[in-house]
């Protein structure tokens, strides 16, 4: 099977400047810090179509790559390796550049697709992304402002301030009016330059969640207006690249691979600018679509386990939708805690999957009748993790144990209609608690971040099947999470 990598960064020089560099297929040896030395076989120029450059990396492993194609219209070049020490198989790679509006910054794109040898995908991805591209991009930043090239000519070195940022293109989805997934159209529109505060990023997972779904519906249209005028855009969270920064920001540099999670929807777009405190670095070992995956389940996976349910070990625990993206989390991290773990699903292969990943006792229900199985599997729940809502009142009241606390995530089944009495016969609690609410302070974001991703590598949670669609396709993304055909978790790829 065949990987790709794809990485993309915004670099503060024109266009002209930065294809000089990089059309010469052996400027890389003046540049990537990771090049020991490098020439071109056969005496031939380092854009000649065909031409060999035969380097040694600073680790010792050596590597030939031939040009495949150059062009001056496009600013693209196409090369492949044809031996190296490094296992990389069939490996061909594309570097494109695009001017940003004016021309005076450059947007360049790299990506690559090869085989590797069973077992070391994630570590050679990690090599290529990391190692080559994403050092690649910081490495001609200082190489162009080390040779002046970002000042205006004539000007002494650093004399002249770095150029003001521009708005960059980016393609969005959106709805004017609320209603069915048939709404969600996609339109070309700016990412504006990031100001003081603020990243810009180039996504290249989404996150979807229902709550998209009842932003779409309209059933909170405080939180997204739309208009003919204004397209209202879904989505809390994506993964991708920092392509630039604003002032006072810390912490993040270009070309950093983040993730961010944030109140304001928009997500659905290649590239967008948000509040620097939404943003989290991501581990190496975290791809964009895990990130974009897992991040705004596992944070509230995270709050509903540790601050809400204070899950330890012998507590009883019901999670609905036990097959979905934040319900296998939920199952699994809470039965790594050592409690007992109770879940619903509405057909035989979500059962399968949901005990795949730690639920005890599955019950498979299409009519929100569970009560009496969740009795004999534990004799009642000190924890209800509930997105279900009006349908399913009844049961949920007969599924808790005294003095247990019920949680509302959403509604999918109708506004819950709770009177306070119906609480108190078992001294019942009740919350309605929103994620973001539990990320607002300085690092707490971070923080849970960290936990989910450590959750993950220690094996506490287990990465969710994920179903990935185009962004242009994210009606068919929509359609797919509310037909409860799904599993894991849905992302869009831009």
């Amino acid at each position: 099977m065949l990987q790709r990598v794809v990485r993309s960064t915004v670099i503060d020089a024109p266009i002209e400047r930065v294809w000089a560099v990089l059309r010469d297929f052996n400027s890389h040896a003046e540049w990537h810090d990771a090049v020991e030395a490098s020439r071109i076989e056969g005496d031939e120029r380092g854009d000649q179509v065909g031409c060999v450059r035969s380097f040694t990396l600073k680790d010792g492993n050596r590597i030939r790559e031939q040009l495949l194609t150059l062009s001056d219209t496009d600013h693209r070049s196409t090369y492949c390796i044809v031996e190296a020490t490094l296992p990389l198989q069939r490996y061909v790679a594309t570097l494109t550049l695009k001017p940003v509006t004016d021309g005076n910054r450059t947007f360049w794109h790299w990506e690559s697709t090869f085989a590797t040898p069973p077992g070391r995908e994630r570590e050679l991805r990690d090599v290529v992304a990391q190692g080559v591209y994403e050092a690649g991009f910081a490495n001609l930043r200082r190489h162009l402002l080390g040779g002046g090239d970002l000042r205006a000519p004539g000007s002494p070195r650093g004399s002249a301030p770095m150029p003001t940022a521009l708005p960059l293109p980016t393609r969005r989805v959106g709805l004017t009016h609320y209603g069915g997934p048939e709404e969600l159209r996609a339109h070309e529109a700016e990412a504006p330059a990031p100001r003081a505060g603020e990243v810009r990023i180039a996504q290249r997972a989404v996150g979807v969640n229902y709550l998209d779904i009842y932003l779409r519906r309209g059933w909170l249209p405080a939180m997204l207006p739309a208009s003919d005028a204004a397209p209202g855009i879904p989505g809390m969270e994506a993964a991708g690249s920092v392509l630039d920064i604003g002032a006072q920001v810390s912490g993040l540099l270009p070309g950093d691979r983040v993730a961010y999670l944030g109140p304001v929807p928009g997500a659905y777009c290649t590239a967008r600018t948000v509040p620097a405190e939404w943003v989290v670095r991501l581990p190496a070992a975290v791809e964009d679509e895990v990130a974009a995956a897992l991040l705004l389940k596992g944070v509230t996976a995270d709050y509903l386990l540790h601050d809400l349910g204070r899950v330890q070990r012998g507590s009883r625990v019901l999670v609905h939708a036990a097959a979905g993206g934040v319900g296998l989390l939920a199952c699994a991290w809470a039965r790594s805690l050592g409690a007992v773990v109770v879940g619903t699903v509405s057909d035989e292969a979500k059962a399968r999957v949901a005990r795949a990943h730690g639920c005890e006792h599955v019950i498979v229900t299409r009519d929100y009748r569970f009560a009496d199985a969740v009795q004999r599997a534990c004799g009642g729940v000190d924890l209800l993790i509930d997105g279900l809502g009006e349908a399913a009142r009844e049961e949920n009241l007969a599924a808790l144990a005294r003095r247990g606390h019920w949680v509302s995530l959403g509604h999918a089944t109708g506004a819950l209609r709770l009177a306070p009495e119906a609480l108190g016969a078992k001294s019942l609690t009740f919350s309605q608690p929103v994620l973001f609410d539990y990320v607002t302070g300085p690092g707490q974001l971070a923080m849970r971040a960290e936990r989910v991703w450590q959750a993950l590598a220690e094996g506490a949670i287990q990465l969710p099947p994920i179903e990935r669609f185009a962004l242009d396709a994210a009606a068919a993304a929509h359609a797919r999470l509310e037909s409860r055909g799904s599993t894991g978790a849905l992302v869009l790829l831009p």
